[in-house]
């Protein structure tokens, strides 16, 4: 996910984004300690999408 398009959602959008994204993590961490996760690369890459919402949804509360 790009910042760019990160900054074109509103706070509302944002929150739930924020928890779509928790609930991926938690998915893609239970598939991995059970094995069954192809790429695990992607859970960087989906803490890395969960600390951008977080910094955009301070910016835009500051």
């Amino acid at each position: 996910m790009k910042t760019t398009e990160i900054r074109n959602l509103s706070v509302a959008e944002l929150e739930g984004k924020l928890k779509e994204l928790k609930e991926e993590l938690f998915n893609l961490r239970f598939q991995h300690a059970i094995n069954q996760l192809d790429n695990p690369h992607k859970i960087a890459d989906v803490k890395k999408d969960i600390a951008r919402v977080k910094t955009i949804l301070t910016e835009k509360n500051a």
